[in-house]
């Protein structure tokens, strides 16, 4: 490493990193099993996660962090740095081989996870609300730091006991063990640009699972990074390896990346991941197969006849949706 990046590392702002953890019950069962090449349970995936939690904080004394959970249908957060302890927490005991306030952070956080894993009951798919509530919270949550940063930043009377955690360079870390569910497209993209917008990178490690189509897209349009672990006892190493550096230092790391990218979308009309689609000229809606309607169902912006009948997307006679024509076998059934 030249010494102009290790100078540009050190006048770095202090890093922001905003973990969405997926707390899917039934997923993290499914995770736990036997019969899986490498298992992992949820307790096993904490002790990783915590040391991940401590390194990140121990890198910089002025490193800040958000943890949120996203449950089945609701999402809800679990610990930030900017807060201060509830009343009601007990103090811990001191340990010679532990540093307390890792202790504390580490305690907080697990208390929690175990309070609200104990209050999801509802295990009906709902996990597409939990993830996009989660990144929604997590932008909302860089968006006033940054402002409070930038007032404090602005005030000349301010001292440096106030001054807020900087977030100059904050970033986005999701842990996914969830299937994509195709009706939080539409939000989920809209999280997408305005973290685009924020300039908030969107890294995503996928621990278990088949590939996330809308997450790799959120990876790649953020400038992030996607990861598929290959063996989920080694999570801790990738994690370190891949998501412990700041953005500065990616430059001159091989951080991992994708060598392609899903880039399918689910239609507005079923919610269904689509391959092929047609799009509004208007509004950019999209539609698997729109012969239900002669207009866009977003905008209201009629479709051309012509067209529609050219390419064949005028509905059709019962007998050939059927897959049977006429006898004399013309079509458009005239």
């Amino acid at each position: 490493m030249d010494t102009s990046t290790t100078k540009a590392a050190r006048e770095d702002p202090p890093a922001h990193l905003t973990l969405i953890v997926d707390l899917n019950p039934l997923q993290w069962e499914l995770s736990s099993q036997a019969s899986n090449d490498t298992p992992l349970s949820l307790s096993q995936f904490l002790a990783q996660l915590m040391i991940f939690i401590n390194a990140h904080l121990a890198a910089r004394d002025d490193n800040t962090l958000a943890v949120i959970g996203a449950l089945p249908g609701y999402s809800v957060m679990l610990y930030s740095t900017d807060d201060s302890p509830p009343d009601d927490e007990a103090p811990a005991r001191h340990q010679a081989n532990s540093f307390q306030p890792f202790r504390m952070v580490d305690g907080r956080i697990a208390s929690r996870i175990q309070e609200e894993m104990e209050k999801s009951t509802d295990l009906d798919g709902k996990t597409d609300r939990g993830l996009v509530g989660a990144i929604t919270k997590a932008l909302c949550h860089i968006n006033r730091v940054n402002l409070l940063s930038v007032a404090l930043t602005n005030n000349p009377e301010s001292t440096s006991a106030m001054a807020p955690p900087s977030s100059q360079s904050p970033r986005m870390l999701i842990l996914s063990i969830s299937p994509d569910a195709s009706t939080s497209y539409i939000p989920l993209m809209n999280s997408i640009f305005a973290a685009q917008k924020l300039k908030v990178k969107i890294d995503v490690c996928k621990i278990f699972g088949s590939d996330t189509v809308f997450l790799q897209q959120a990876a790649y349009l953020t400038g992030g990074s996607y990861l598929v672990l290959e063996r989920r006892d080694a999570l801790l190493q990738y994690l370190s390896m891949c998501f412990l550096p700041p953005a500065s230092l990616r430059k001159v790391l091989a951080t991992p990346s994708q060598d392609k990218v899903d880039f399918r979308a689910a239609c507005f009309c079923h919610k269904k991941v689509v391959d092929i689609g047609c799009v509004c000229s208007v509004c950019l809606s999209i539609f698997c197969y729109p012969i239900t309607r002669t207009s866009c169902s977003t905008c209201g912006t009629r479709f051309p006849l012509q067209t529609l009948k050219r390419l064949g997307y005028i509905r059709q006679p019962a007998a050939q949706a059927n897959g049977r024509s006429k006898p004399n076998g013309t079509a458009n059934g005239k």
